[in-house]
Parts: structure tokens; C-alpha cells; sequence
């Protein structure tokens, strides 16, 4: 069951997200022998250098090479124990993909590949470190498990819940320091969104960094007396149908907002819903079928148009082609 608390306000964390990551484990290998750490040389990048500090025994850095560090977390996986392999997004998901889906998915085996940097948070590693696509590309695979956590407090959560399940899991892990969208205490329930506001004349479902520019999107709309709901679909497979039709049957249009290709991810996902249940007006916030480059956060967001105020045009867009109906 999930327990939600909604922070009040919407302001930077202090804490960065892969010190959580790191926190969390070094909690999670306190109390179970069989929790292991996969790194590809990333150790200092991912915040990782106090587990290694404290587990040594329980951290194994394979170098840059990605693929066979999925293989090494499948083997050690046979043997019992639980791996949370990570590295930068595009290497967790199109360098390894024979071998997340052969050795792992297809093997039906027990592992958590974590991926940094999703989208333009990659910033200045730019293009060829920029994952607008680790998600389409890994959403393919039977039975996988994808996570996208808003927040410390959301990540915190997954990371201890996966742990205790079996299956294959991708984790997107943004490194630096996220928005506050959650309250201590939070508990979400895997494989269903979380509605963060409620609306009546369009519905925004978001993930990511982009749960943020939803929030604020509804709040530039209130003040034109449009009401948007807004929900966090931190869960990408097996996405929540139920909420999803839900939403679109009581306000009949729906925007998705995604720090990723339009391609085969969040907003795929839920026209493929839609499409096969009930077809209302959609459209998509994401990165238009473009490869990523180098710059500061701010000025990618503005690029790629992942922004509140994108939001705002396409959710008028898409309640005008629901009243044309």
C-alpha cells in the first residue's frame, strides 16, 4: 500500500540523489550479506566511494565495460546474491542491450541496473552521454521493471522495495540534486502513478525532472482558470492503465511530459493505452527525435523544449481538440 505525503513546498533538496543511492545501499548491505555493488569506474562519479570504504568485499568494478558487467551481475545473481549494477544511462541501456536482455531478462535472473544522467541532465558529458532513449530501448524487454523516483524520498523507497523482489529492474537515477516532491515517510506502491493534483479540464502525467514542470504548468493554467491534474508516472512498465483511463475518461485529455524521446517511452506508453482503451486527445512533451549535445541544464531545457510553459500550450492544445469533438 502506498503512503503519499505531498511536500508543501517544491524547492532543491539538499541532499543529491546519488548520495541516497549510496545511503540507501550501505543500509540495505547492513542488512543483508547478499547485496552487492557492480561499477564500471563510476565509483567517485555515482557517490559510491563510502560503500567501497565500508564494503569492499561487496563492491566489484569491472572497468568501462559495461556489457560485461551485466554478465558478471547475472552470475553473481545464479549464485543467490542481489547486484545493483550502475553506470551513466546510455551504457546501462544501449551498450549492454544483448546482455540485459539475454542474460538477465531472457535468464530470468535477479538484477537492478541503475542509470545516471537521464536526459539533459548530462549536461556538459553531453551528447554522447545523454539518454534520450534508455528508456524506449529497454521497455522492450519481458517483464522488466523500469523506475524513474521523483525525488530522495521516492528513490530511497524503490531502492529498499526492489531489493526485497526478484526480477530485472532499470533504475533512472538523476545524480545531482532533485525538487522536493515528497515528504519523509513517503511509501509508493510499484506499478501505480501517484496523482499530485487534482483537475477536471486535462490531465498531466509526468516522470522525472519533468514532474516539476508539470506542477508548475497547473499552476500557470489555474491562474487562466483551466483546472490540470497533474500525476507522477514514476512507474514506466508495468505502467498504471487503471489511472491512466481513469483520467481520461473524467477530463478527457492528456499530456505527457518527458525528460526523454517522444519516441517509445512515457508518452508511447500511455497512447498505447489510450489508443487500446479509451482514444482521447494526447499530446507529448519530450525530446522531438533529436540527438543530445553539450550545455548547462538550463539552456537544454529551453532547446528541448522541456519546460512549463510547453506544457501550457500543449495542454490548451489538447483540451481544444476535445472540445472540437
Amino acid at each position: 500500500m502506498s503512503t503519499v505525503l505531498i511536500a508543501e513546498k517544491h524547492e532543491t533538496e539538499k541532499m543529491a540523489m546519488r548520495d541516497a543511492y549510496c545511503a540507501t545501499l550501505l543500509k540495505l548491505a547492513s542488512e543483508d550479506d547478499k547485496v552487492v555493488v557492480l561499477d564500471s569506474d563510476l565509483m567517485s562519479s555515482m557517490g559510491m566511494v563510502p560503500f567501497l570504504n565500508k564494503y569492499p568485499e561487496k563492491t566489484f568494478n569491472v572497468g568501462v565495460q559495461e556489457a560485461n558487467m551485466i554478465g558478471v551481475a547475472a552470475g553473481l545473481s545464479a549464485t543467490g546474491l542481489i547486484p545493483f549494477a550502475h553506470t551513466f544511462g546510455p551504457f546501462a541501456s544501449r551498450r549492454c542491450y544483448d546482455q540485459i536482455f539475454l542474460s538477465v531478462g531472457y535468464s530470468k535472473l535477479n538484477v537492478r541496473i541503475v542509470g545516471s544522467d537521464p536526459g539533459i541532465t548530462a549536461a556538459f558529458n553531453g551528447g554522447t552521454h545523454m539518454p534520450f532513449e534508455d528508456l524506449g530501448i529497454l521497455r522492450n524487454i519481458p517483464d522488466i521493471t523500469i523506475l524513474e523516483p521523483a525525488d530522495t524520498v521516492m528513490l530511497q523507497d524503490l531502492l529498499i522495495q526492489t531489493a526485497g523482489m526478484y526480477g530485472l529492474f532499470y533504475i533512472r537515477l538523476l545524480r545531482k540534486n532533485a525538487v522536493k516532491i515528497y515528504e519523509e515517510g513517503s511509501a509508493f506502491e510499484i506499478g501505480k502513478g501517484v496523482t499530485l493534483r487534482e483537475g477536471k479540464d486535462v490531465t498531466v502525467i509526468s516522470t522525472g525532472i519533468m514532474v516539476k514542470e508539470a506542477l508548475d504548468a497547473a499552476e500557470k493554467l489555474a491562474e487562466e482558470g483551466i483546472s490540470a491534474r497533474v500525476i507522477n508516472m514514476f512507474t514506466l512498465k508495468p505502467i498504471d492503465k487503471e489511472l491512466i483511463i481513469k483520467s481520461a475518461e473524467e477530463t478527457g485529455a492528456i499530456v505527457t511530459a518527458e525528460n526523454h524521446n517522444i519516441i517509445n517511452a512515457l508518452g508511447s506508453a500511455v497512447a498505447e493505452v489510450l489508443g487500446e482503451n479509451l482514444p482521447v486527445p494526447l499530446e507529448r512533451v519530450g525530446v522531438k527525435d533529436l540527438f543530445g549535445e553539450v550545455g548547462p541544464v538550463s539552456y537544454l531545457r529551453e532547446r528541448f523544449e522541456l519546460t512549463a510553459e510547453e506544457i501550457v500550450i500543449k495542454a490548451k492544445k489538447a483540451i481544444e481538440r476535445k472540445n472540437k469533438r
